[in-house]
């Protein structure tokens, strides 16, 4: 491994050579002054389009529209034959071949949209762009202007509903989010099932990490991002096209690009929003004014009691602003584009808030018609301050000490001492008084953060390019707990403090070579190769004391003091050959092999292959359909298949191969204890064989657009913890021994139902199901601390289902009730009287993947100045497990008004108690289906703004959910990003209904 990096930096070197003779080359050829211009226009309306595309195939040259759809390509290139190509996200490309003669060549066009976008141009891991259509596998797409009328406050959060095959939901309402993403179900179970994010070439940090413990809560790193920066999203989903990342990528790629300046003078761009986010659904709670006296079931004796509204003293109505401006533009040579953000979103918790400000430049510079050269740099501060949510490890927390509270018990402090009195209903099952979590506790978090990318592109002759990227992406996050003394707390009335960073580091070098050749009339060849190679560390370290004075509030200053300290890093090599053959512009067939090495896989397994084939098949383009009446009917059909390997490494951590030893201090010697886990050397990343077909159509004169695939995903060598016999020494191994499979359908139509000069409408649907089973499962069930052991991977069932307690029948299916008219719990058998005895018996309850997801989106533009935006999402079949109405309606807490019927005597007494333990009685379902974002805008156009239009937009986001669950939200997962437990409810901060009044405008 240490030879390979290396040889790879004097690669490096060589390559740093290659650049500055290139700069001294060519300064002999007599090249000439040309001029290119015009005007862009939509074909529909004949408005004009601002940022397309306009460049000369086989050159650096390129340029964009200004905002009156002008462009002007100055070049410096000897006199001949040239093809301009013409592109804009969401239409059909437009290529013409020109003759340069040193006169200037005025070339009009108008852009006809497309719905099908099979002539988009994608790029797919060689830096190389290639069009949709020579594809064997979907790759779904979404524009930078997709993501700005949704109110939403990061990418990923941004893209919910928009891609077919994903599902993306948001776990916690919380004003920095908490966001996942899964492309085609999961692909691992101890690992991370978020996909690879690519930004600018740079391989950027995801991490979820939780330095605090804020009950299951933890930010998502993407939320660092600023969606206005976002120029396109690519999203590559199958085995097929993300084989070329290797080792990284069995979870599915999502690159982003950001905005980039365009030549012409300065564009100065300002957006404004204010918004209003709010609790969309309170949970009944108790308003019956008598308690018992006690918990034996033969006393009825109730007393008066004035029940309070916890959550009107918890919730409240949060307010934020998000300002944004950029300035863009440059000369031919040279182009520039700088923005400036700053986002203040306040939480619908006391207290609570997300900031967020960022600085961001990107420089592209033209050193002759071969040369290019481009350099990003993305800055970004963040700082939230967190309510603790407890619950999951912690019994701290302001929602955990609501739900456990009984809410006859006053939770204002008292108005002469200042001290909270304590909610819970015994010693043994005390909470934190929730207004005192927010009013007393401090909890917040800092992100500091680069993201930097060099790239470097060089196109020697027509058919060679040579793509150098290099990229850099660094963050430390700081995070900062505190509980004063004599607090209500149950483990820390002594006081608590904690401070914990981490600092990730990531680099990634890319080289990446590709050759396009004519063979012929009838075949062409795109060959492509390339390397990388790439590093991350990560330090973290953490402080946390207990028993502090009244006065200090540093974990250094405590009596009990804990330190952690940890660092690792991974490397990994990989290596690509790809060859794409083009029959006659309609069959392309795609092969691929991909090989990495990482400082992560056990020496036995250091390197990992992983193959890809794909085919399509343009068969509109066959002369027989052209020539029959087919083509008026479908004018556009492909066909297309692929196969594809790639690994997941998330499950291997960067030591895992080893068995650590622990250091210890014996008689103040220094000493090594055993591990627990015994190393493996066999150990390998998890990979997943993917196989996928589908079709893509257009009908009505290409108004409708229709993509369809199916993929049968098989997952091998599952890393899972082993219990090994105790004479070895140890309790566990991590092995390659579990099996996962995937199997879904994915449907996208796209139409036009009505489009004039004065009046369109498109409408979007989207449809994907995805079936998810594990196998080879150790001991055949293994269950997950963040669902209480109530989560497990089950063999032969979908991964983090409800594996728990249920209630005991009767043959007929009706309820076994105890002597006391009570229900229970199944058992292993049977007494003599039909009750059950002996151990509890578990089952499968319930499954939190929904049977399938989708969404409606319609968008409207109405003459010149008015659009409207509405996009429905629904995800039917999934089960919640409502841990929180398990806690609210228990006898020994009863805040929630399910437990009204107990104390009205519709039920007997003990009845919670008894149902407490049923788990069954909790899984409700989870289906949905919501109002994810509406909007309406409209262009004020007034002279003293020379006309040019002021944006005026209204819009809102989760502003209604149809759906029959009893807690806030069907969509929320108190474990946060957690891959193995999903839809587990545990009082995490509902998902806030969001209103945004903005205005853009560009000068």
């Amino acid at each position: 491994m240490k030879k390979v990096l290396q040889t790879f930096k004097k690669g490096r070197y060589l390559l740093a050579m290659l650049v500055l003779l290139c700069f001294g080359q060519f300064s002999w050829a007599q090249n000439s002054k040309q001029t290119i211009k015009g005007v862009i226009v939509d074909a529909r309306n004949k408005e004009p389009m601002p940022g397309v595309v306009v460049r000369l195939v086989g050159t650096t040259y390129g340029t964009a529209t200004d905002i009156n759809g002008a462009y002007t390509l100055n070049l410096n290139v000897k006199d001949g034959t040239y093809t301009v190509m013409v592109t804009f996200t969401g239409y059909k490309p437009y290529t013409q071949t020109v003759t340069l003669n040193q006169n200037a060549v005025n070339l009009n066009v108008s852009l006809s949209e497309d719905a099908l976008s099979l002539n988009e141009v994608v790029v797919t891991g060689t830096a190389v762009a290639t069009s949709k259509k020579q594809l064997g596998n979907a790759i779904s797409t979404v524009s930078g202007k997709d993501l700005q009328n949704g109110a939403a406050t990061s990418i990923d959060q941004a893209m919910a509903g928009k891609v077919s095959g994903a599902q993306i939901s948001q776990n916690s309402g919380n004003p920095a989010g908490g966001i996942s993403v899964r492309l085609r179900g999961n692909s691992t179970i101890s690992g991370s099932s978020d996909p690879l994010y690519i930004v600018d070439g740079v391989i950027v940090n995801n991490s979820s990490d939780q330095l605090v413990d804020l009950g299951g809560y933890s930010q998502n790193r993407l939320v660092d991002i600023n969606p206005a920066d976002i120029d396109r999203i690519e999203i590559i989903k199958g085995a097929a096209a993300s084989a070329i990342y290797g080792s990284r990528a069995s979870n599915g790629v999502v690159q982003i690009f950001t905005k980039k300046g365009k030549s012409g003078k300065p564009v100065i761009a300002f957006s404004t929003q204010f918004r209003d986010n709010s609790l969309r659904k309170k949970l009944d709670y108790n308003t019956y004014p008598f308690r018992f006296a006690n918990t034996i079931a033969t006393d009825l004796t109730q007393v008066p009691v004035e029940r309070y509204d916890l959550q009107k003293m918890i919730f409240r109505n949060g307010i934020g602003s998000e300002n944004n401006i950029s300035v863009s533009g440059g000369t031919d040579n040279t182009q520039y584009y700088m923005s400036g953000s700053y986002l203040t979103n306040q939480g619908i918790i006391q207290n609570s808030d997300f900031k967020r400000g960022g600085a961001r430049i990107r420089v592209d510079q033209r050193f002759n018609n071969w040369i290019k050269a481009s350099f990003g740099l993305n800055y970004v501060l963040s700082g939230s301050q967190e309510i603790p949510n407890g619950g999951i490890n912690e019994a701290y927390g302001a929602l955990t000490g609501f739900i456990f509270a009984n809410n006859y018990i006053n939770p204002a402090a008292d108005p002469v001492t200042g001290i909270y009195p304590s909610v819970a209903p015994t010693s043994i099952l005390l909470r934190t008084n929730p207004l005192e979590a927010i009013n007393r506790f401090n909890f917040s978090q800092k992100t500091s953060r680069v993201i930097g990318d060099f790239q470097l592109n060089m196109t020697p002759t027509n058919n060679l390019s040579i793509n150098y990227t290099l990229g850099y992406d660094n963050s430390t996050q700081l995070a900062l707990g505190f509980i004063p003394v004599n607090n209500t707390t149950p483990t820390y009335n002594t006081g608590y403090s904690r401070r914990a960073d981490r600092i990730d580091l990531l680099l990634n070098n890319d080289l990446n070579i590709a050759y396009k050749a004519k063979i012929g009339s009838w075949l062409t060849s795109a060959t492509g190769l390339g390397a990388t190679a790439q590093t991350e560390r990560v330090n973290s370290s953490s402080i946390t004391g207990t028993q502090l004075s009244p006065v200090s509030q540093v974990a250094s200053a405590a009596a009990t003091i804990a330190s952690l300290e940890s660092r690792s890093t991974l490397n990994i090599l990989g290596f690509y050959l790809q060859e794409t053959l083009g029959f006659k512009d309609r069959l392309f067939i795609t092969g691929a092999i991909r090989n990495d090495v990482s400082s992560s896989f056990g020496v036995n397994n250091r390197w990992q292959y992983y193959p890809k084939l794909s085919a399509s098949y343009l068969l509109s383009e066959e002369d027989f359909w052209k020539k029959s009446s087919l083509a008026s009917v479908i004018p556009t059909l492909k066909i297309r298949a692929s196969y594809g390997q790639s690994g997941n490494l998330t499950a291997i951590g960067a030591y895992d191969r080893f068995s650590n030893y622990t250091s210890v201090s014996l008689a103040g010697l220094p000493g090594i204890t055993a591990p627990s886990q015994l190393g493996n050397a066999d150990v390998k990343p998890e990979r997943q064989t993917e196989k996928e077909i589908g079709i893509d159509a257009s009908f009505l004169n290409d108004r409708l657009g229709f993509e369809f695939s199916y993929y049968n995903k098989g997952v091998k060598d599952l890393l899972l913890p082993v219990t090994l016999r105790p004479s070895s020494g140890y309790l566990t191994q991590y092995q390659n021994i579990g099996d996962m499979t995937n199997k879904g359908i994915e449907l996208l139509v796209r139409g036009t139902p009505i489009q004039n000069s004065n009046f369109k409408w498109t409408s979007t649907i989207i449809f994907s199901q995805n079936k998810n089973k594990v196998f080879n499962i150790p001991g055949g069930v293994v269950t997950f601390p963040g669902g209480f052991g109530q989560v497990a991977a089950v063999n032969g069932y979908s991964l983090g289902a409800f594996y728990a307690t249920y209630f005991a029948r009767k043959p007929d299916g009706s309820l076994l009730l105890t002597a006391a008219g009570l229900p229970q719990t199944e058992k292993v058998g049977r007494d003599a009287n039909g009750q059950p005895i002996g151990a509890t018996k578990l089952k499968v309850i319930g499954d939190p993947n929904p049977k399938w997801t989708g969404s409606w989106t319609n968008e409207l533009s109405v003459g010149k100045n008015w659009s409207f935006r509405a996009q429905w999402d629904a995800s039917i079949g999934g089960k919640v497990f409502n841990f929180t109405k398990r806690v609210g309606n228990r006898d020994l807490y009863g805040g929630l008004a399910g437990y009204e019927a107990e104390l009205k005597g519709q039920v007997p007494k003990g009845t919670s108690a008894a149902l407490y333990s049923i788990m069954e009685n909790w899984i409700e379902d989870g289906s949905y289906v919501k109002l994810r974002e509406l909007s309406v805008s409209y262009d004020l156009r007034i002279r003293a703004l020379n006309n040019k239009p002021l944006r005026i937009s209204l819009s809102g986001r989760n502003l209604f959910s149809i759906d029959k669950y009893s807690g806030y939200d069907p969509e929320t997962n108190a474990a946060g990003q957690s891959t193995a437990v999903r839809g587990f409810d545990f009082v995490e901060v509902p998902i806030p209904r969001t209103i945004a009044l903005g205005l853009n405008y560009t000068l």
